[in-house]
């Protein structure tokens, strides 16, 4: 029985070996990323249009056909807004919680829509995608954990604070998309009026570069090979100020700045230093009110 068990686990690590993740677009315009092995794919968020999208993953060498669910993370407009039309024009399953439906207004077939709970792990071809509450001013906002054999990739945007479930998962990816929204004194010098920077930085708006470098320093697996920093502002950061500072502790992580006007390249997550035994399904039940 061991040894089918490890047989089985071997096989689906090599059916997962190598994992395709990109940023198809990030930032208060639209957010859309892309998790994908050789058979299937998953969309985190469609909230650029669908022609854009097919566009985008055109240009990359991707196939639509080969994304068999999107997760949405919540109701906000910059998250769904091309949903419903690449939902019904590629009969796509939608994974959703009943609160952010409600929310969101969205006309989504019902045979399409698939409600999901905080800490439920969905089984999407071979990947597992973990769905765990974060903090946002939306009705039930969840970032999310794709694994697939022993590879695993976070995404993780809109946070409006570091909390123990976020610190739980960062520390085992490979890689990940990771929230660094603003600058503290651009947004602080900025034009935005004070309840829009209230918003931003309350504790359930957004992730300041301050907030997501220490995440970074502090708790950085050694097995992050690429980091891909996420949802910037267009007013209130900056690229290559975000970059640089990222840079100086980067070590062998490769940092990548998500751009909200386009596609990033696709990057290959090969986990190859990762054994079997990695593989596990995490207990939540201890952080389980941290961030809910």
């Amino acid at each position: 029985m061991k040894y089918w068990i490890l047989q089985k686990l071997q096989q689906e690590q090599m059916g997962c070996n190598p994992l395709f993740i990109t940023s198809l677009n990030s930032g208060s315009n639209g957010n859309c990323y892309y998790v994908g092995n050789a058979q299937d794919a998953v969309l985190i968020d469609a909230g650029i249009s669908c022609r854009e999208t097919e566009k985008r993953m055109l240009r990359l060498g991707l196939s639509m056909g080969k994304v068999k669910a999107i997760f949405i993370s919540h109701e906000h407009g910059d998250h769904i807004r091309g949903l419903t039309v690449m939902a019904k024009k590629y009969r796509i399953p939608v994974y959703i919680t009943p609160a952010t439906l409600d929310n969101s207004k969205l006309d989504l077939p019902l045979d399409l829509v698939n409600p999901f709970t905080s800490h439920q792990i969905v089984q999407i071809g071979s990947m597992h995608i973990t769905c765990f509450p974060k903090i946002h001013d939306a009705a039930e906002p969840h970032s999310f954990m794709v694994t697939c054999g022993a590879i695993k990739i976070g995404v993780f945007t809109d946070l409006g604070i570091v909390c123990e479930q976020l610190t739980h998962h960062f520390q085992q990816c490979d890689a990940a998309f990771l929230e660094a929204n603003y600058d503290e004194e651009l947004l602080h010098n900025g034009n935005y009026p004070y309840y829009l920077k209230k918003r931003i930085s309350d504790g359930f708006g957004h992730l300041s570069n301050k907030q997501a470098l220490e995440l970074f320093i502090s708790s950085r697996p050694p097995r992050l090979t690429h980091l891909l920093l996420s949802h910037l502002s267009k007013d209130n950061n900056n690229p290559a100020l975000v970059e640089n500072l990222f840079k100086q502790h980067a070590q062998d992580t490769m940092i990548i700045v998500a751009s909200r006007e386009m596609e990033t390249p696709v990057f290959t997550i090969d986990g190859a230093s990762h054994s079997s035994a990695e593989i596990s399904q995490p207990d939540h039940s201890a952080l389980q009110a941290r961030c809910s």
